[in-house]
């Protein structure tokens, strides 16, 4: 019987140690890998956009899709540094709406969603993402 009692406090400890490792938000999007499939999607939502696309039509993608990796990734605390231009800078002069603001994180939305981020993991993204939004509707 005293074995027995050994053995449950040892399982105790154990699984106590195993709730212990909680994972990043980084890990749970699967790291820069996952976040790269999210901005993937995320481009190609905005390249069948008409509503969109004007916005980007002087971009030059592979750049946006690196700078939007990297900025992502240090945003969910990855190992990332976002050394780009800053979010007021790289949206002064066009003039975003907040319909067009809105309608893009939608299309984030639907880009995790085609990525089956779930939504609890979306709603950390966007929370994070959401002090960003005075810094790029800039008319």
């Amino acid at each position: 019987m005293k074995s027995v009692g050994i053995f449950l406090i040892c399982l105790g400890l154990l699984s106590g140690c195993a709730n212990s490792t909680k994972l990043s938000l980084y890990q749970k999007l699967d790291g820069k890998a996952g976040i790269g499939r999210i901005v993937d999607s995320f481009i190609y939502q905005i390249g069948n956009d008409e509503q969109i696309i004007h916005y980007f039509e002087d971009s030059n993608i592979a750049h946006f899709r690196q700078g939007f990796i990297n900025h992502m990734c240090m945003l969910v605390e990855g190992p990332c540094t976002y050394d780009g231009d800053s979010m007021v800078a790289i949206h002064t002069g066009m003039h975003i709406t907040e319909k067009d603001f809105n309608h893009v994180v939608d299309l984030l939305i639907n880009a995790m969603n085609e990525q089956d981020v779930s939504h609890s993991l979306q709603n950390d993204i966007l929370s994070r993402m959401a002090p960003l939004r005075d810094e790029i509707i800039k008319m």
